[in-house]
């Protein structure tokens, strides 16, 4: 009589040595990092910690990056689930172009970025002059940080939705239409709730990405302190006056914020995984 499997069968050869080197990279790549930073801080004490983060330069600072980050990410939120949508359930000419063309700011360097966004939208630049007679400003504004972390965030949302848009069956909509449901009550009841995990995976991860931006926003932002300096700037400036433990303050504040709001993504997303039954 065989013995009961302790563990159900993986196409992983040897859950041990694969656990091992799992975690041997998890280490090396994120724990170890945040270890020494959290590490760093201890070493100054807390006392020390919040009398350099208790500034109106770095408040000003972290709020204007978390802020941005989370007006762009809900943008791409949007957006991106509309892109997403339009590139799955619709053929038309350029498609795959526009679909490749998604994946742009993957590949793209972030500084070339940030310098091509302040070309286009400076005072003197075509759409920066376009947009003059109306009052509008782009670069060297807040504004300008808000396009740039768009830019950057949008294929996050795109590429975590699609797969599932794909896997969403139109016979679904059609019975909704059938039992005389409108377009938007379909929407709400019907579509919304099955996307919901996917698009708060995609926010998450732009909001992710977004806060701790650097290259691509520099050069848009005009870094006027108080007003368009954001928070990974203020950790360069720290770190070339060679005060350390300055910088590590900053990054530890900035740490435990992205911490406290991932949490609270996460728990969104189970609350509305088990909303629809998926836990």
């Amino acid at each position: 009589m065989k013995a009961p499997l302790l563990r159900a069968p993986s196409p992983l050869p040897g859950f041990g040595p694969s656990f091992g080197i799992a975690l041997a990279m998890l280490s090396v790549v994120v724990l170890l990092p945040i270890g020494a930073l959290l590490g760093r801080g201890l070493m100054i004490g807390p006392a020390e910690l919040w009398g350099m983060v208790n500034t109106r330069r770095v408040w000003s600072a972290l709020a204007l990056s978390f802020r941005a980050a989370l007006i762009a990410s809900l943008f791409n939120l949007v957006f991106g689930l509309v892109l997403a949508w339009v590139l799955v359930r619709y053929r038309f000419w350029g498609r795959r172009l526009i679909d490749a063309a998604v994946d742009l700011p993957f590949a793209l360097p972030t500084a070339v970025a940030g310098i091509a966004l302040t070309a286009l939208y400076a005072p003197n630049g075509p759409f920066g002059q376009a947009l003059a007679p109306f009052g509008l400003r782009i670069a060297y504004t807040e504004a300008g940080i808000w396009l740039a972390l768009v830019f950057i965030g949008l294929p996050f949302v795109v590429r975590t939705v699609q797969p599932v848009i794909e896997e969403l069956d139109p016979d679904i909509e059609e019975a909704s239409a059938t039992l005389g449901a409108r377009r938007f009550h379909t929407l709400r009841r019907v579509i919304l709730p099955t996307l919901t995990p996917a698009l708060l995976t995609g926010f998450a991860l732009a909001l992710a990405r977004s806060v701790g931006e650097y290259g691509s926003v520099i050069f848009i932002a005009g870094n006027i302190p108080g007003l368009t300096e954001i928070a990974p700037l203020l950790i360069v400036i720290r770190l070339e006056e060679y005060n350390s433990d300055a910088a590590a303050a900053i990054g530890i504040a900035m740490l435990l914020i992205s911490f406290a709001m991932l949490l609270a993504i996460n728990a969104i997303q189970i609350w509305s995984r088990r909303r629809i039954g998926l836990v």
